[in-house]
Order: C-alpha cells, then sequence, then structure tokens
C-alpha cells in the first residue's frame, strides 16, 4: 500500500486560491461594465479561462492585481468582439445613479434640515459633472477615489507606471475641480463695468 500526501482536488484547489479576491474582481468588473449581470458574466468568463491553467495562477504571487489584469484584458477583448470602434476606455462607468454610495459619504453629521438639502444638492451637481468626464477620467477618479484602490494596484492593472497614474489623478482632479467651478458659478467671470 502506498502512502502518497494527500492533494486536494483541482476545483478545491482553484476555489481556494481565487476565492478571497472574487468580491474584489467583481466590484471592478462592475465598474468596467456598469451593469450588474454584464459584470456577473465577466468574472464567470474569466473564472472559466483560467480554470484550466490552475498551475499559472498557483505560480502567481501577487494574485490580486494578475486577476484584475486579466478580467480587463478580456473585457477589451469582449468590448471589441462587439464591433465598437477606436480605442476602448478603462471604463464604461455605471450611470450617476449606480455612484450614489460615493456621494452618500459626504452626507452630515447633522441633522440640520437646510444643510441636508444643500448637500443633497450639491451631491446632485457632482454626479452631473463626473457625467461630463470622459469615462478614462471617471473610471481613474471613481476606482481610487470611490473605490480606495492604490494607485500602484490601478498601475498594475493599466500595466502603466504609477507616475502616470498619479499624473493623470492630478489632471483629473483639476478638471472636476474646473467643471465644478464652472457648475457652481451661474454668472462667470465677473467683468468690469464702465461707465
Amino acid at each position: 500500500m502506498s502512502l502518497l500526501p494527500f492533494r486536494p482536488s483541482k476545483a478545491k484547489r482553484f476555489e481556494q486560491r481565487v476565492q478571497p479576491h472574487f468580491q474584489s474582481m467583481y466590484a471592478f468588473a462592475f465598474r468596467l461594465t456598469g451593469q450588474r449581470d454584464d459584470a456577473e458574466d465577466l468574472v464567470q468568463d474569466v473564472m472559466v479561462k483560467l480554470y484550466p491553467r490552475l498551475e499559472e495562477v498557483e505560480s502567481v504571487e501577487q494574485l490580486r492585481p494578475w486577476l484584475n489584469r486579466v478580467l480587463y484584458r478580456h473585457f477589451i477583448d469582449q468590448t471589441r468582439k462587439k464591433g465598437r470602434q477606436g480605442e476602448v476606455s478603462v471604463s464604461n462607468l455605471a450611470e450617476a445613479s449606480d455612484q450614489d454610495a460615493f456621494f452618500d459619504s459626504f452626507s452630515a453629521d447633522t441633522a440640520d434640515a437646510v444643510e441636508c438639502i444643500s448637500q443633497e444638492q450639491m451631491s446632485d451637481r457632482v454626479r452631473q459633472v463626473l457625467a461630463r468626464l470622459t469615462p478614462d477620467q471617471r473610471a481613474l477618479l471613481l476606482l481610487h477615489d470611490a473605490d480606495g484602490w492604490r494607485q500602484e494596484d490601478i498601475a498594475q492593472v493599466l500595466e502603466v507606471p504609477v507616475g502616470t497614474i498619479k499624473s493623470r489623478l492630478h489632471r483629473c482632479r483639476a478638471k472636476l475641480r474646473e467643471l465644478l467651478q464652472k457648475d457652481l458659478e451661474p454668472f462667470g467671470r465677473p467683468e468690469r463695468v464702465d461707465n
């Protein structure tokens, strides 16, 4: 009788390796697709693709960014197959109504009704201004500022240097600030009045 060491089944090994990153993958897929069903389908497609490559999955040291990179590439491939023209953006973000959780984090600690109304109006304006940003700009801001992704993780997934992510974030925030200022100033820049 041979005493071979116990080795879990392939399915169990795959599940143990991927399960801790599943929530992160779904959140990223949702940011990319903007639809719950599409995000679920995207993650499922990636899992089906990766299952036969278990040995490769087991050899990856930093699995979370690697899985998100695979997910992102699969998203791009799917988008191209659907016949979209031109360059594919980083993300097709959810509509403004799906971004409520982000803006709700700005709610006041006070129960003052006037302040609550004012903040609700401001949240609506921020949503409208965010919708005017390019999909790449919106995606980057929401991934970093709303979802809490580290710049290093975004850089790994997009395969660009961290410095590039930092400068893009700076430009995105500046654009958001510029659009908000224009939106909040109803009369534009004051002009000199001559007699």
